[in-house]
């Protein structure tokens, strides 16, 4: 149950920013030009954004942890957090570029 008490402040940010996508209601926002999916793919957007940034601090917690444990590993250590970090950050952009291109679109 912490968990998602600390993912609250997230969503309700993440509301407030796809809001204006939404409009008063469905029908309103189409005619304004902004469906509800582009409020949608900006909230996904966003959560892309934030589980990236937890799964890389946790690959560095890790890594930190694991050069602690075992000094003499530390390059290696250090090679596979930057490849892993590397893949996940181009996961996040590719995401955010899908939910950017749905709003554009």
């Amino acid at each position: 149950m912490r968990k998602i008490s600390k993912l609250v402040p997230f969503l309700a940010l993440a509301a407030l920013i796809a809001a204006p996508a939404f409009g008063a209601d469905g029908e309103a926002a189409a005619a304004a030009g902004k469906p509800l999916s582009a409020g949608i793919a900006a909230i996904g957007a966003g959560l892309a954004v934030i589980g990236a940034g937890v799964g890389i601090g946790r690959i560095g917690g890790g890594a930190v942890e694991a050069t602690a444990r075992q000094p003499e590993m530390a390059s290696t250590i250090q090679n596979q957090m930057i490849l892993t970090a590397a893949l996940i950050e181009g996961v996040a952009l590719f995401a955010v570029v899908c939910g950017l291109l749905v709003i554009l679109g």
